[in-house]
């Protein structure tokens, strides 16, 4: 008999439910027999048709749109440009397994569409793993449970999350803000932390085209490897490099996916998204940290 999605976010939420916590109160959570979320204190936290939970504790003002999301979903899991990155956290991840835990519980902290997530469980594939989706906004975790079943998708606040005391094994914040305080709390004794940010020349080849500045606005990038430096040991680094070649849709989907070019030159926005075909540069620092 088929399930559905809700049923089946039900199921392995009820086996992980110790994981969890009331964002309002902070007390541990318990499934009822609505098939809603229920705290000590009558916090109440229902779970959608389209299988994902709200848990903001306060109203959320909505940055990105539907079409940001849209276009970030095809460019992942479509054009390859982050296939080094996922090979490299999915190896990573399952190095540090514990073959005796039941349930390893992978949160990825700013999770957006939930594409990432979704792939590294994919190239991961292990059962034991129990993904977890956590964003800010509502219209990204709901793409993510309109795509996607097998994760756990809530919308929550990185400042306070749903998440109990040492209840993750691994935390995944890619391209994306960190809160490591929470991190830290979330984080088990030996668990891992993977942060994925922009190299000097990350997607160089949009923000050259789209700013007056031709060096196109290089990021940097020190300041937040000494502040995740600050907050946890730094035991390895990679360094991703590479260009690939798209076409025009997907140059179209590149400028559409990122808030760069909010603030950006239209004119030079639309001679950009005009292009046949044009090369584009992933450059990114994975850092994998431990608790001090």
């Amino acid at each position: 008999m088929l399930i559905s999605k809700k049923e089946m976010m039900l199921k392995v939420i009820h086996n992980n439910i110790d994981n969890f916590r009331c964002p309002f109160c902070h007390r541990s959570i318990k499934v009822i027999d609505n098939g809603s979320l229920l705290c000590s204190k009558n916090h109440t936290f229902d779970i959608s048709k389209q299988g994902y939970i709200y848990m903001l504790n306060h109203p959320a003002r909505n940055f990105y749109n539907k079409d940001l999301f849209y276009s970030r979903h095809k460019i992942i899991t479509e054009t390859g440009l982050y296939d080094s990155m996922h090979k490299i956290i999915s190896e990573n991840i399952i190095v540090n397994l514990d073959d005796e835990m039941k349930s390893t519980i992978l949160l990825d902290a700013g999770c957006g569409e939930g594409s990432h997530l979704q792939r590294i469980m994919e190239i991961s594939n292990n059962e034991s793993i129990v993904g977890v989706g956590l964003d800010i906004s509502r219209d990204g975790i709901r793409k993510a449970a309109k795509h996607y079943a097998v994760p756990i998708w809530l919308v929550g606040d990185l400042a306070n999350t749903p998440m109990a005391d040492r209840s993750c094994h691994a935390i995944l914040n890619i391209l994306s803000p960190a809160n490591y305080k929470e991190f830290y709390r979330m984080l088990t004794g030996d668990g891992i932390i993977i942060k994925v940010i922009p190299g000097d020349h990350y997607l160089k080849e949009l923000r050259e085209t789209v700013f007056e500045n031709r060096n196109g606005q290089p990021y940097e990038n020190k300041e937040t490897v000494s502040l995740f430096k600050q907050n946890f040991n730094l035991f390895k680094k990679y360094k991703i490099n590479e260009k690939k070649c798209l076409n025009q849709a997907e140059l179209i989907n590149i400028a559409q996916m990122t808030p760069l070019v909010t603030k950006a030159n239209k004119e030079k926005v639309k001679a950009f998204v005009r292009q046949k075909k044009a090369e584009i540069t992933i450059d990114l620092d994975i850092l994998i940290g431990k608790k001090k």
